[in-house]
Parts: C-alpha cells; structure tokens; sequence
C-alpha cells in the first residue's frame, strides 16, 4: 500500500485507542485484521484504500475462507474492515464502505460443552486442604455461582462485593458494560472463608479479590492453571476449563426458570441470539429424556 494509505491505517488505530478507548487487545486484532486486507491489495496492486471495491472484499474473504480461517474469525475481519472504512468515509478520504453488504460464510454453531449438577457438585465439594485451595475453592464456586468470565473474576476487587447483600458489581463486562450480579449463599461461604485468610498474604496496596502467594492479583492463566490442578488432585478426569463453568449456570438456570431475558442479562450478553444457544442444550436434554423414557422411543418397532 501507499505510504499516505499506511499513515491511514495509524491514525485510525490511534483514534481507536484515544476517542473510542479500545482496548489493547482490540486495537491489536483490528491491526491484524486489517493487516490480511493490505496483504491482499499488495498482491492486486491496488495502492489505495479508496480503491478496494465490493468485489474486492468478496474475493479477500473467499480467499480466506479457502485458507481454512474459520466464520467467527472473518466475521471480526469483516467487522475491522467495515469500521476502518466507516473512519476513512467520516474523514472524506473513501466514497463507499465495500465491506458493508459482505457477509462471511455460515458456520454450524457449537453447542458450549456444560457439566450437569451432579459433576458441579463433585468439583466444588471436593474438599480444600490449604489457604490456596481455600482461595480456589471460592473461584470456583463464584464462576459456577454468578456465572462470570474469566476475565471478570480476575478483575474482581475487594470493593467489587457486597456480601451482606449477597451481589456484586461486573465494573467492565464484554464491550465495557457494568453489571450487578447475585451471589449463591454456597459461595458467600466459600468467599468468607477465602477473606480470614487473604489478609496474611496480601501487600497493603493490592486491592485484588484473588491474589497469588506473592500477594498481587492473581492472573487469568493462573486461574486456569489452578483449576486443572484441582481436578488433577481431586480425580476428575475430564477436562474442565472456567468457561465450562459459566456454560454450565447459564445451562442449569435456563433449565430450572426458562427465563431467557434474565439468563441475557445475567451473563451479561447484548445479544439474546448469544444467550439462545443455551436453550439448544436445554432442548438436547429434553430429547435424552425422551429417547430413554418414551414407550414408542426405548426400542425400534420390529
């Protein structure tokens, strides 16, 4: 690309960071993104931005596609393009968006792999013999109990509880948004435990709900590394990550309420398509139940 369309570039990842304060991570994959689009003007030697048209865009992405490069991955590709475009068309530096109209190619949706009651129950009533285990205990229980993300519980401060009320604040969800959220009674246990015993690790800044043996917050690879100990010491074969934990208190509680509007809001979706999913697990238990129990089901006709 030219060096003027290189300069574009920048200033829009500037302005990403700056006006619309992106995170770090999102400003990296929208660089990425981009990046892949770039690559491919160079191979056509389209030398400027307002010169990639529709079928540009169509081809980029069938190229893609043909790379192996899965539908969620182009769908933020696409979203990158279509936002980078959108910034040149504000500054007159483009005359059409040709990302726009573009849409990637349809994937299966995976179902999200959850643990019934009974393998939740075996996890957080394994027992803990130490002041981390202790610590990890109150993870688990919390990811399982409020359904939070990975990087919600590692953000989670001190401050952040209201045990007395049983709830706590999410300060910054998915896409920077806030949320309140309940805590199971099990859990508060689990978390005053953790409490009379964090105070003789802590450093007196850290402001940290969890923290590491040093006293500082506790990372998210950290969490997920203590939680395949945990399952490794206690016995549990299969292998459960902490989002496992949050598919399976989206699951449960579809299952027992059908409530789907208040699953959204609890997990903290924008989008009650995300939260959907969650009733197609509900649907593939009912038709377990079926086949197991339904007289015209248990066995074929002769």
């Amino acid at each position: 690309m030219h060096t003027d369309a290189e300069q574009m570039l920048a200033q829009f990842l500037d302005q990403l960071t700056v006006e619309q304060r992106a995170s770090e991570h999102t400003v990296k994959s929208y660089r990425r993104d981009i990046k892949q689009l770039s690559r491919y003007c160079k191979d056509k030697l389209i030398d400027q931005w307002n010169k990639v048209q529709q079928s540009d865009i169509r081809s980029h992405i069938a190229s893609r596609h043909r790379q192996g490069i899965g539908s969620k991955s182009l769908q933020r590709e696409l979203s990158a393009i279509r936002s980078f475009y959108n910034y040149l068309l504000k500054k007159h530096l483009a005359d059409i968006n040709p990302a726009q109209h573009i849409k990637a190619p349809k994937q299966a949706r995976k179902l999200p792999k959850t643990l019934d009651v009974d393998q939740v129950n075996g996890l957080l009533e394994a027992g803990a013999d130490s002041i981390l285990e202790i610590r990890d205990l109150a993870m688990f229980e919390l990811f399982y109990s409020s359904g939070l993300r990975l990087s919600e519980l590692s953000a989670l401060n001190l401050a952040d509880l209201d045990l007395p009320d049983r709830s706590l604040l999410v300060r910054a969800g998915k896409g920077g948004k806030s949320r309140v959220l309940p805590i199971g009674s099990k859990a508060v246990k689990a978390i005053e435990n953790w409490l009379s015993h964090r105070l003789s690790i802590v450093t007196a800044t850290e402001s940290a709900l969890f923290i590491s043996t040093r006293g500082t917050r506790l990372g998210q690879r950290s969490i997920e590394l203590r939680l395949e100990q945990w399952c490794k010491k206690k016995g549990i074969v299969e292998h459960i990550h902490p989002h496992m934990l949050r598919h399976s208190f989206a699951s449960h509680l579809l299952e027992s309420s059908q409530d789907l509007r208040a699953v959204q809001e609890l997990l903290g979706h924008s989008n009650i398509s995300t939260t959907q999913i969650y009733t197609h697990l509900d649907f593939q238990h009912l038709a377990e139940i079926y086949d197991k129990a339904h007289p015209r089901a248990k066995k074929k006709l002769e």
